[in-house]
């Protein structure tokens, strides 16, 4: 699969409601995942490894509630990255406390999988 097809691929997955599977099909084992800063009871903004990037994914469906969402994109950038906007209405669940949220993600594939992603918003 080529970049445009894995970056087509997870915006799909992604308006699906099936990133899990985006992770198993898409990701490589050894991938990273980059926040703007570290989450709720983190010690880093970095996780690598698969596993570490599900735990990441399970934490947010088990704290937070998404009301809507919306994925934009992807935009390709060079021979191996790709970017996406993502807009989530969601409640954490612990406080209540409802809000708007907007990153960008940038995606990087190397060796026909997405290797690495960073996300972008304000803190």
């Amino acid at each position: 699969m080529g970049l445009k097809e894995i970056a087509e691929a997870l915006c799909a997955h992604c308006r699906n409601g099936t990133e899990a599977e985006a992770l198993n099909t898409l990701y490589a084992p050894d991938a990273v995942s980059v926040e703007a800063e570290p989450m709720k009871g983190m010690d880093s903004a970095e996780t690598h490894g698969l596993d570490g990037i599900r735990g990441k994914h399970e934490w947010w469906n088990g704290a937070m509630e998404v009301h809507d969402g919306s994925v934009d994109g992807p935009y390709m950038h060079g021979a191996d990255r790709f970017a996406v906007i993502f807009e989530m209405d969601a409640t954490e669940k612990a406080s209540g406390n409802r809000m708007q949220m907007k990153e960008v993600g940038i995606y990087t594939v190397a060796g026909g999988k997405i290797a690495r992603e960073e996300f972008f918003y304000t803190m």
